[in-house]
């Protein structure tokens, strides 16, 4: 996977990740989930099938990993700040995770506005494709 190592971290940096991207940002498509918890934290997400992210925990006992109702995905808070770093899911063709790019440092300028999505409608085996399709093949073992 080619491209820059975009890096990015809760407040506490007690998280993090690092972002292998395999497109200059200003092509990043970001996504602005309309669930309440993707709102009530700001989210802005990214990915791409092409790029590669590596999650790590300097300080693992702070890390929370939340599932919502389907329970197909872990999304990666801090328990110290709250801060919400992005999500992971395993499947049987491997891990794949999106990043939240309010959590990158820096932010880069270029990153578009995100646009609002809704996946209420999906059924799990539609949810579980699409993110297998569009997030980003998850390398390392740091979470």
């Amino acid at each position: 996977m080619a491209g820059i190592v975009h890096e990015g971290s809760c407040h506490c940096r007690a998280i993090g990740f690092r972002y292998h991207a395999a497109h200059d940002p200003g092509s990043w498509s970001v996504r602005a989930c309309q669930c309440s918890f993707c709102r009530t934290h700001a989210a802005a997400t990214t990915s791409d099938p092409q790029a590669s992210l590596e999650f790590e925990a300097e300080r693992p006992s702070l890390l929370n990993k939340y599932r919502f109702a389907r329970r197909t995905a872990d999304f990666l808070v801090c328990g110290q700040c709250g801060v919400y770093i992005g999500a992971m899911i395993q499947t049987a063709r491997g891990r794949f995770g999106i990043i939240n790019v309010h959590a990158l440092s820096p932010i880069p300028a270029e990153v578009a506005t995100p646009v609002a999505i809704e996946y209420g409608a999906e059924s799990l085996e539609q949810r579980i494709a699409r993110r297998e399709q569009r997030w980003s093949p998850v390398i390392g073992t740091g979470i």
